[in-house]
């Protein structure tokens, strides 16, 4: 003989758990439970400084700068670079993430939008179709491109200045934070040159 208890519990198994009334679902049924509690932006910043806390080891302030959402910026706090090298980083990565967003390639997630890491949000998208707009364009985006790696060549250990500027500005490598003198000569060399154009 069952008890009571058992037979209620079987019937909720048979029958399984009501549907919530009142919430809003996405295609497939399931709750949305963003539209539910939806994360401010002061929980979202929260997090995301924490974790610049606990990866990078920087302090609060610092982990709440925008400059220390990429490798060039945390040089930057670091004091390892001036305001107008990361400045000249900062412009060369764009005008490169520029032509390979023409392109179509994208080597990195900076690459795809230069200070997001989402990427493919917003800017200029690969168009299969040519038309004279995309061909001009094209053709400026790539003088711009060859303006600056005829600049970065043209430095003393130009091949060496170079790779270092892309790799820190374009592919962003976290561990180029903590590259040697020699390197962050080749670097400071590249940007340096950069900031020289604009006078």
């Amino acid at each position: 003989m069952t008890s009571k208890a058992e037979r209620l519990r079987k019937k909720r198994i048979v029958q399984g758990r009501p549907r919530r009334q009142g919430v809003e679902r996405h295609d497939n049924g399931k709750i949305n439970y963003t539209a539910l509690r939806p994360e401010t932006e002061k929980e979202i910043k929260a997090v995301a400084i924490e974790a610049r806390k606990r990866v990078h080891g920087m302090d609060t302030e610092a982990a709440a700068s925008p400059f220390a959402g990429y490798t060039l910026g945390r040089l930057f706090l670091d004091g390892r670079i001036y305001a107008d090298q990361r400045k000249a980083g900062d412009e060369y990565a764009m005008a490169m993430a520029r032509y390979y967003g023409l392109l179509g390639i994208h080597p990195s997630v900076r690459a795809q939008e230069i200070f997001r890491a989402g990427g493919l949000e917003g800017g200029v998208k690969y168009s299969p179709e040519v038309t004279d707009d995309y061909q001009r364009a094209m053709g400026r985006s790539a003088n711009t491109m060859m303006y600056y790696e005829g600049l970065l060549l043209a430095c003393q250990d130009g091949p060496q200045v170079k790779q270092t500027v892309y790799n820190l500005c374009i592919m962003d490598y976290a561990a180029m934070r903590f590259m040697p003198d020699r390197q962050l000569r080749w670097l400071t060399r590249g940007l340096d040159k950069i900031v020289s154009t604009w006078t």
